[in-house]
C-alpha cells in the first residue's frame, strides 16, 4: 500500500510542537508532501525539516488543495480559519484533522459538519487528551459501570498565571475566544466522553475579563507579561451545563484567576457507585487517577500508578500525540472510525458557543430537542 500523502495548512506553534514531531514517527506510512501557511518563511522551514524530498510551499491554501495526490489535510491555523479550509478540503476530496477547537462558533461548526457528510471521506479534531493513560483507564472504568449513574461531573481547565503571550491568543477577531475556548475545550471534551452523554439541554454561563486589561496582573506570568492593551478575549469563564438525562457538569476555565488549586485537562466524576478524579495540570508534577468509594464500611480512595507530565511531545511512542496520530493514520488507511468522531466536537463547540452567548445576554440558553 502507498504512503499516505499529508499536506499541511497552518505551520505555527501547534505544528510544530505537536503535528510534525508526532507523524515523523510514522515515515513507513505517512510523508508530508505539502506546507502552507500566509507566513511563507514558516511553510519553508517545515518543509526542509519535515517535508519529503519533493515537499511543496503553499502561500495560499486552496493552491495546495488543488494537489489530487494528496490524501489528507491537517487543518493548524488559528480557530476562525478551521471552519473555511475544512469545507474547502472536503470539496477537494480530501480527509482531514483539524486541531481543536473545530469552530469558534456553531454556526462554522455546522458548515464543517455539512461538507464532512457529503464529502464521504474520514474526518476528526484533535482532541489529544483521550489518548492519556489515566484518562483511557478511566473510560473504561466508565464504560463498565464502576462508578455507577455519572450525574454530576466538573470539567477543570484552570490557570492561576499562564496566559499564552506568543502567536494571536488574545486575538479575538483569529481565535473568537480566550481560556474557554483553548483549553476549556480539552477539559469538556474529555467529562462528555468519559460520561458518554452528548445531549445538553442547556446552557449558563459566565465570562469575565478582569485581569487580562491590568498591568498588575501579568505579573508572575508562567510566559512572562502580556499586553493589557491588545489583551481582546476573556481571561477566564465559567458554565453550568444541564443534559437530557438531568445529569450537570460545571466547566471552569481560565488563563488567569486567582487561584491556588490549578488544574487543567481535568475532571471529575461523581456516580451513585462512586466517584473519581484525574488530577492534572502545570503545578502537578505528575498526573493522577483517584477512584473515591467505600470498601466495608469505610470511605476509601485508590490513587493508580502516576504516569509523566506530557506537554506536548517527549519523543516516547506513547505520548498522547504519537497515539493519537498512529490511530487517526490507521483509521484513514483501514477504513475505521477514528476515536474522536466530528459529532462529538461539534457538541463541544455547540456548548461552548452557548456559554459565550449566555453570558453576552444574560440569560439561559436553552438547545431545541433534535
Amino acid at each position: 500500500m502507498s504512503k499516505l500523502r499529508i499536506g499541511i495548512i497552518g505551520c505555527g506553534g501547534i505544528a510544530n510542537q505537536k503535528h510534525f514531531p508526532a507523524l515523523s514517527q510514522f515515515k513507513e506510512i505517512c510523508e508530508m508532501v505539502a506546507f502552507c501557511d500566509i507566513h511563507i518563511e514558516r511553510a519553508e522551514k517545515a518543509a526542509a525539516e519535515f517535508g519529503s524530498t519533493d515537499a511543496k510551499v503553499y502561500e495560499n491554501y486552496l493552491e495546495l488543495l488543488k494537489d489530487e495526490s494528496i490524501d489528507i489535510v491537517h487543518v493548524l491555523t488559528p480557530n476562525v480559519m478551521h471552519s473555511p479550509i475544512t469545507v474547502a478540503a472536503f470539496e477537494a476530496g480530501k480527509h482531514v484533522m483539524c486541531e481543536k477547537p473545530m469552530a469558534h462558533n456553531t454556526e462554522a461548526a455546522a458548515k464543517m459538519m455539512e461538507a464532512w457528510k457529503k464529502s464521504g471521506k474520514k474526518f476528526t479534531v484533535a482532541y489529544q487528551n483521550r489518548f492519556r493513560e489515566e484518562v483511557q483507564a478511566l473510560y473504561k472504568s466508565c464504560e463498565k459501570e464502576e462508578l455507577g449513574d455519572i450525574y454530576f461531573a466538573k470539567a477543570h481547565a484552570v490557570r492561576r498565571r499562564a496566559v499564552p503571550t506568543w502567536g494571536v491568543f488574545p486575538d479575538k477577531s483569529q481565535q473568537g475566544g480566550g481560556p474557554l475556548i483553548d483549553i476549556g475545550t480539552h477539559a469538556l471534551d474529555i467529562t462528555l466522553w468519559l460520561m458518554n452523554n452528548y445531549k445538553p439541554v442547556s446552557v449558563s454561563g459566565s465570562v469575565f475579563n478582569k485581569l487580562g486589561s491590568l498591568a498588575e496582573a501579568t505579573e508572575g506570568n508562567l510566559f512572562g507579561p502580556w499586553d493589557p492593551e491588545t489583551f481582546e478575549v476573556e481571561d477566564s469563564a465559567f458554565g453550568y451545563i444541564k443534559m437530557d438525562n438531568g445529569a450537570t457538569i460545571f466547566l471552569e476555565s481560565s488563563w488567569a484567576l486567582n487561584i491556588l488549586n490549578a488544574k487543567e485537562a481535568a475532571t471529575t466524576l461523581c456516580g451513585t457507585k462512586g466517584g473519581a478524579e484525574i488530577i492534572s495540570g502545570m503545578g502537578y508534577k505528575d498526573k493522577e487517577l483517584v477512584y473515591n468509594t467505600t470498601h466495608n464500611g469505610r470511605l476509601v480512595e485508590e490513587r493508580r500508578s502516576p504516569v509523566g507530565n506530557i506537554a506536548y511531545f517527549d519523543g516516547s511512542n506513547n505520548s498522547p500525540e504519537v497515539l493519537e496520530a498512529k490511530q487517526w493514520l490507521e483509521a484513514v488507511r483501514e477504513d475505521k472510525e477514528p476515536l474522536v468522531k466530528p459529532e462529538e466536537a461539534f457538541v463541544v463547540t455547540k456548548i461552548l458557543d452557548a456559554i459565550y452567548q449566555s453570558a453576552e445576554t444574560g440569560k439561559e440558553i436553552i438547545f431545541e430537542k433534535e
